[in-house]
This record gives C-alpha cells, structure tokens and sequence, in this order.
C-alpha cells in the first residue's frame, strides 16, 4: 500500500507544472503556444500580443468588484516601473465587463501611474486561457511563449518575484 501511495505521488508530481516558492505562481512544464490573441486598448482598438514579440509580457487579469485585484494591483503599476525589467510590458486585462470610466476610476483611486488600461472584450481571452478566477496573470517569454501564470493575487513588488522574473529579461 505504502508503494503505491509513493507511486501515485510521484506519477502526480511529474505530470504538474513545476512550483517555486513564490506565493501562486506555476511554471509551466512546457511551454504554450497561442494563436490570436487579441484585447482591446482603452480607446477600442484592437491589440495584438504577437506583435510585442521580443519583450516579456505579463497579462494581467482583473475587475474592479475584485478586491485581490485591488490589493494587488498598485504593486502590478510598481512593477512595470522597475528599471531592473525594462524590456517587460504589462497588460492588466479587465474581464469584469467594466466599462472605460469605471474602470479609469478604479485606477485613479489606486493611483496607478505606470499602468494602461486594456478589456478583453467580448471575454475572448478569459476563454482562450481557460481562467477560473482573477486575478490570475499569465507570462510570455520574448519569443511569446507562455511559461508561467500567477493563480490568484501576489505582491508583485517582492523581491524574491522580481529576482525570479529578472531571470526571463
């Protein structure tokens, strides 16, 4: 019996995604390739992920009824200032079908500076990457590959996070 509980064990630990010891965040055993992924600017037009190529990306998923990504959030705008990732592009994606001055509020009461506004409209991406909940996040490496998501609300001001990411810049 004993055997059998080490066995399953380890067929179940090989066939998850490799952790670290950051809070939420999943590395992808390999590597996801996506067609198509399109989101909207805060002005209607249509974006394309493909064509930040070469630069680490981080899609950001999030709503403002959703106090994680609240909390979260001002730490996601510190981020993208870091001179240490300059060749990183946030995206913080609302999926909450706020509209553009709910949304811009939301912003400005968390003062975020550094951060644009973008909508996954009409939910296309939220499907695309099967998401269970926000704030999940999700990272691309230069050739716009996806190698890690961030399931839940992380400080992503922690050093041992910035350590890890500079890694992928």
């Amino acid at each position: 019996m004993r055997f059998l509980i080490i066995y399953f064990f380890l067929l179940t630990s090989s066939l998850a995604d490799e952790t670290t010891n950051i809070k939420n965040l999943v590395i992808n055993k390999d590597l996801k390739k996506y067609d198509d992924l399109t989101f909207l600017d805060a002005k209607g037009k249509y974006l394309d992920l493909k064509d930040y190529k070469g630069n680490l990306i981080l899609l950001n998923f999030w709503a403002t009824w959703c106090a994680p990504c609240k909390e979260e959030m001002p730490s996601l705008d510190l981020l993208q200032s870091n001179k240490d990732l300059n060749n990183l592009k946030i995206f913080p994606i609302n999926v909450g079908q706020d509209n553009i001055q709910k949304s811009s509020k939301f912003f400005e009461n968390l003062k975020i500076q550094n951060l644009e506004l973008y909508f996954d409209s009409p939910i296309t991406l939220a499907k695309i990457f099967g998401l269970r909940g926000i704030p999940t996040s999700i990272l691309f490496n230069k050739e716009g590959l996806e190698f890690a998501r961030i399931i839940g609300s992380i400080d992503f001001a922690e050093e041992k996070f910035i350590e890890w990411l500079k890694n992928y810049n």
